[in-house]
């Protein structure tokens, strides 16, 4: 081969493999008030059903350093029907936050160890949308995780580069159901043919098993001062928690159970957040009029108000552009869906059983607890866990202790049988990555290298 002919045939196959992310029509340019950055970020849309024309949205976050080399993340929020996008990439793990008219880096954005891939799903969540509105009637469990797997194949094929990297789903709360039960599909997949590389799952504050998860409230509510003792004997006794929510759900809340959670309502109050009940409430535009007369300064790096910052930053007309993103059948954007009717006796289904099932086929597990949420609390996880370690019989191989982030305790761990890992992050809401950046990067860097959690400082 000559010299020039080789120059070309060796440009030809740079160009080629270079293409998919260079020239892909889904590369963002730049988003609005970003700081300048050396990774790739990709958004658009995945249609999962061209006859419903239903399409979910995606925001892809490319490793800061040789993402090649680096694991795919798929991260979902929960809900039902919060956004992954509002939620996970822009005030949790992803590289920016907004603040005011631009976006701030974070520095524990978990895009320094892995390429991020962020869903909203189902769809009628953020930016995904359906042009038939049945779709967005009585969507479940079931509808979900097919059209989470129909996206998935289709992502791959528009991103043939990752289709080998390890890949490894994440997500918290409601993705206790999402993530397990998407897992599951592609395991049966690959059964026929080995097509996804899954490696592993993360789950954060996650609903498991409806009873053991939501009956633990009461007692991290009275353990925290957050009800008395008479409410206490009420709150188990009278109306567990999971049986107001059952009730609730089916339109046939009980004089007793209304009674007992107004008692919990008042005393607890709407003043404390439930998703961190250490953490200051974000108080409403109305109640802040006086702050800006007196500003008050807060010492907190946390931006209680972060919600708000995303829902101005998201619905600007310059941003939507930049993220390929259009609002289809609602006139703006909001962190929680509006439109979806999910069938919410799925809360009832428990997944922890499919967990059961990931971890004979030799998939890891984390699961873990920000300690400060009182919806889904670590004691309730902590249980369900154990037992299940127990069912599977699992050896304990890491015993019960603390672990390190810096100099400071990061919260606390076990694991068992090398596969199954229950650890805590110390100070953390229901948002773990959101409230406990520093100590959240930290677990999701040793759960990727299968490293157990640091034991010193």
């Amino acid at each position: 081969m000559s010299a020039a002919l080789f120059l070309v045939f060796s440009c030809f196959i740079c160009i080629a493999s270079c293409l998919p992310t260079h020239h892909h029509p889904d590369r963002i340019a730049r988003l609005p008030g970003q700081p300048p950055v050396d990774f790739q970020q990709f958004s658009g849309y995945v249609s999962v059903d061209e006859k419903r024309e239903k399409a979910l949205f995606y925001y892809f976050v490319e490793a800061e350093i040789d993402p090649p080399s680096k694991p795919l993340v798929l991260w979902l929020n929960g809900g039902p029907g919060c956004s992954s996008i509002g939620v996970g990439a822009f005030s949790e793990n992803g590289p920016f936050r907004p603040n005011v008219e631009v976006l701030l880096r974070n520095e524990y954005s978990w895009n320094r160890e892995a390429n991020m891939l962020y869903l909203d799903t189902p769809v009628g969540v953020g930016f995904s949308y359906s042009t038939g509105a049945s779709s967005y009637e009585t969507v479940n469990d079931e509808i979900t995780a097919k059209d989470n797997l129909v996206f998935l194949q289709k992502w791959f094929l528009d991103f043939p580069q990752y289709r080998n990297s390890s890949l490894f789903i994440t997500g918290e709360s409601y993705a206790g159901h999402y993530v397990p039960q998407l897992a599951n599909l592609i395991i049966q997949l690959n059964k026929k043919k080995k097509i996804i590389n899954l490696t592993g799952i993360a789950l954060g504050n996650p609903l498991l098993e409806f009873s053991t998860d939501y009956n633990s409230r009461a007692e991290y509510f009275w353990s925290h001062g957050l009800i008395s003792d008479s409410t206490y004997n009420v709150f188990t006794s009278g109306c567990n928690y999971s049986r107001y929510v059952s009730e609730y759900y089916r339109d046939s809340v009980s004089v007793l159970c209304s009674r007992v959670m107004s008692l919990v309502n008042r005393e607890s109050s709407r003043f404390v957040d439930k998703y961190d009940v250490t953490l200051d409430v974000c108080i409403p535009s109305v109640l802040s009029q006086s702050k800006i007369i007196a500003p008050h300064q807060n010492s907190e790096r946390i931006d209680v108000c972060v919600e708000d910052e995303i829902t101005k930053y998201l619905n600007r007309r310059d941003v939507q552009m930049a993220l390929h993103a259009r609002l289809v059948g609602v006139r703006k954007w909001d962190v929680c869906s509006n439109i979806l009717d999910y069938d919410m006796l799925d809360l009832e289904i428990p997944t922890i059983s499919i967990i059961g099932s990931l971890v004979k086929e030799g998939i890891p597990v984390l699961i873990y607890s920000g300690d400060q949420d009182s919806v889904i609390p670590l004691t309730g996880t902590r249980t369900l866990v154990h037992k299940l370690a127990k069912q599977l019989g699992l050896n304990t191989t890491v015993t019960y202790r603390v672990w390190f982030e810096g100099q400071q305790v990061g919260g606390w761990t076990q694991v068992y049988g090398n596969i199954l890992s229950f650890g805590t992050v110390r100070g953390a809401s229901h948002e773990a990555p959101f409230s406990q950046p520093e100590r959240s990067f930290v677990l999701f860097k040793s759960f990727l290298s299968g490293k157990p959690l640091p034991l010193e400082f």
